[in-house]
């Protein structure tokens, strides 16, 4: 069995970081960022990422603490959201972004792991984001031509892996987590549980190990609330 297990998050980036690299962090709002990998990303200062996510987190967690070291030149998402840094560096032009509908970005994620150098969808036409872009009609319908997605690196958090490789993503954190594994020229994924070979069930597994190349301990596994409400319960 090829070793895949890393004792910490540099030595499973070792080798791997480079300046304008393209990186893939999977993730839905708060929910699977791979939190531990991003620190040692920010440690590391490697600089001029162009980085593929639904959206950067928050100012001080997940992939706003790359913006805020002004790490990330280019975000590749779908949603600006709470970050104000994220909103700031755009509005002042100091940020990059290639906005992409939520399930577009998916899907050329999954795409570009998939070997498919694009495809057409609907969604979008007749607006900004089908600008520039090639479009064709199919059925009478007019598409847009989307390009597939294809990363130096990968990086995702899991809920539970095995020495294989192979992931198994709870709830929320199931969202472009699996899509990113799969685009990564190389995958790192963190997760919180590591059992033993054998221990999954094949039809559960939701990303196979064959399109991930190293696996390390989370050692951060904070569960952020996005936007709590609370409903005011009647006199």
């Amino acid at each position: 069995m090829v070793q895949k297990i890393y004792d910490n998050a540099p030595l499973a980036l070792d080798g791997l970081l480079f300046d304008g690299m393209v990186i893939a962090a999977g993730g839905f709002g708060l929910c699977g960022i791979p939190e531990t990998l991003i620190d040692a990303i920010v440690e590391s200062g490697v600089t001029g990422i162009t980085a593929i996510s639904n959206n950067a987190g928050v100012d001080d967690f997940g992939l706003g603490k790359l913006l805020k070291t002004r790490q990330i030149r280019k975000m590749i998402s779908s949603y600006v959201g709470e970050n104000k840094e994220f909103e700031r560096q755009y509005l002042s032009g100091e940020l990059e972004i290639e906005f992409c509908p939520q399930g577009t970005l998916a899907e050329r994620m999954r795409a570009g792991g998939a070997g498919i150098a694009g495809f057409y969808t609907r969604t979008g036409v007749g607006t900004m984001i089908a600008e520039g872009k090639e479009t064709k009609l199919f059925n009478g319908e007019t598409y847009v031509l989307e390009t597939g997605l294809v990363a130096d690196l990968a990086i995702v958090k899991a809920w539970k892996g095995d020495p294989y490789g192979n992931l198994i993503f709870r709830k929320s954190a199931r969202n472009f987590n699996p899509m990113a594994a799969t685009c990564g020229k190389v995958t790192v994924a963190e997760v919180e549980t590591i059992v033993e070979p054998g221990a999954f069930d094949p039809d559960h597994v939701h990303s196979p190990g064959v399109f991930v190349q190293r696996l390390l301990l989370a050692t951060h596994n904070e569960k952020r609330i996005e936007q709590r409400t609370i409903r005011q319960e009647a006199a």
